[in-house]
């Protein structure tokens, strides 16, 4: 095995012999299996443009009328009603863990950006912070654990499937990014866990189908046998995130039976996902610009009660997504109306039966724990709670045509300010952005550029100018919203124009980028 990234200061603490042995082992074990799921999504794509759909599997129906359960939660993961989400880096380690909620994702995906340095160090942080000598300095504040306290779970996000780590290779060939970021967390974190009464658990992203979850099963398996850690310690929460995973919540539960921990709605990099698969479908897969598709358009409702009707069948946790809305503690009308959103937002998922929710900023843990200790009292969750009321079926999962809103010069111009602006940051080290007082990560970036790349290809006129939306057009807007930028304070010439060079290949390329990040990342060193 060769690294090649620089070796930075402590690198060596995580890097060691013994931890690279353990990602190379799993690399040859499971790196071609992971090729060919790959491969399996492209065919799927392939029927999707030609004209296919998706629905629920005849060849797995015994499986979704089988009587089967999920173990029972893990230590540490009874009660997940606050749920806080940033990225792996030393100050957010710091109040993620202070924040009061009762889990903190700590994200190596999509709210973080994929520079070497950020995804090793955040490896020495998440160690760091078990071991309790996690510190950091900033503007003259110092930042620490709170003594004593008793710390939110620590729940990690790997990147998906489809990235690699380039700066890792595995006899001459890049490494899954996906099983490198696993088996640094578990190779040095996974017995600290159990030593303090709780376990490695893992959210799991962006995948499509249940054998992606069964493949994850087989690694944990084989992981847990090679360091000798007891069989099902893992656990493992997938998001449902893409489309065609909304028909195998099930299996994909199924698959993961003995490791599982639930599922969770992860609905801005679904709504990319809807986009993406029937991006050449007309207007029957068309959404309206994205500040106008809420959580109550039909196709929505459908994903996420089906989503709790499915977990608590099985035994497992139904968490909630992520709404987009930040605090501001400079501005009291703004901050009024984030808690107003966030408030509303996790109102209805805790009357929808969920067991918990996400936030991305302290300041929400409050609201959100209010909310839910207003359902829950002192239940750890709401897993009693069936739904047995819910019957979803294909077509409602489909029904995305029925989503009310309009497509607007306005909508077409934020989706390019939020995506130079997000580029920017992330090409300069960050993958989680406040933009406009909404919170902005590598999802919702996908979600600008995607439907600027579908309203061209489908002949989409705006609502308030009766423009067409053509490449001429987006061009035109991506001069004029950057020029806006650059005449505001902290303009970075360098960082935006790879941003505007990256954004107008994947919005206006006539091939489409399954992944905004996969051609972003080659354009990192």
């Amino acid at each position: 095995m060769e690294i090649t990234g620089p070796m930075l200061d402590r690198f060596d603490e995580i890097l060691t012999p013994q931890a690279l042995d353990f990602v190379a082992a799993l690399q040859r074990e499971f790196g071609a299996r992971r090729l060919e799921l790959l491969d399996a999504r492209q065919a799927k794509q392939a029927e999707l443009s030609a004209g296919g759909t998706l629905d629920f599997l005849p060849e797995t129906k015994a499986v979704r009328e089988g009587e089967w359960r999920v173990a029972p939660p893990a230590p540490g993961l009874e009660d997940r009603r606050v749920e806080i989400t940033g990225p792996v880096d030393r100050k957010m380690t710091i109040n993620a863990l202070n924040s009061g909620a009762k889990v903190w994702l700590a994200d190596f995906e999509d709210a973080n950006s994929p520079l070497w340095a950020n995804c090793v160090s955040g490896h020495l942080n998440l160690r760091d912070a078990l071991d309790r000598t996690i510190d950091f300095e900033s503007g003259g504040k110092t930042y620490a654990l709170k003594p004593d306290a008793e710390l939110a779970t620590v729940v990690v996000r790997p990147r998906g499937w489809h990235l690699d780590e380039k700066h890792a290779l595995v006899d001459g060939r890049p490494v899954a990014a996906s099983l490198f970021d696993f088996a640094l967390y578990f190779f040095h974190c996974a017995q600290r866990q159990l030593d303090k009464g709780r376990g490695p658990y893992f959210y799991l992203p962006k995948l499509e189908s249940h054998l992606e979850a069964r493949l994850w099963n087989e690694v944990f398996v084989r992981a847990q046998e090679l360091l000798g850690i007891p069989q099902g310690t893992i656990r493992a929460t997938v998001l449902i995130e893409t489309y065609p995973a909304a028909f195998e919540m099930e299996e994909i539960l199924y698959e993961l039976r003995d490791h599982s921990a639930g599922l969770n709605a992860g609905r801005w990099d679904y709504l990319f996902s809807v986009i993406k698969k029937f991006r050449t479908r007309g207007r029957e897969f068309l959404l309206p610009e994205r500040n106008a598709v809420t959580m109550t358009a039909p196709f929505m409702r459908a994903y996420t009660e089906l989503l709790v009707r499915t977990c608590h069948k099985r035994g497992a946790h139904a968490i909630g997504g992520m709404a987009a809305f930040i605090p501001s503690r400079r501005d009291p009308e703004v901050n009024a109306t984030a808690l107003e959103k966030v408030r509303g937002d996790k109102t209805r998922e805790s009357g929808d039966g969920f067991d918990g929710s996400w936030v991305a900023h302290p300041d929400l843990v409050p609201v959100c724990r209010e909310v839910f200790d207003g359902v829950l009292g002192s239940a750890p969750n709401q897993l009693d709670r069936l739904r047995e009321d819910v019957s979803v079926s294909a077509d409602d999962l489909l029904s995305v045509s029925e989503t009310p809103g309009d497509i607007t010069e306005t909508g077409l111009r934020n989706n390019v300010d939020v995506a130079l602006r997000y580029l920017a940051a992330w090409m300069g080290g960050l993958g989680a952005v406040a933009i406009h007082n909404l919170m902005e990560d590598a999802a919702t970036a996908e979600i600008s550029r995607s439907q600027i790349w579908q309203w061209i290809h489908n002949d989409i006129t705006l609502a308030d100018t009766g423009t067409p939306v053509t490449k001429e057009l987006v061009e035109r807007i991506i001069a004029e919203e950057l020029a806006k930028i650059a005449a505001q304070p902290g303009y970075d010439e360098e960082l935006y124009g790879q941003a505007t060079a990256l954004f107008t290949e994947v919005a206006l390329d006539d091939d489409f980028a399954d992944f905004l990040t996969l051609p972003a990342y080659a354009r990192m060193p």
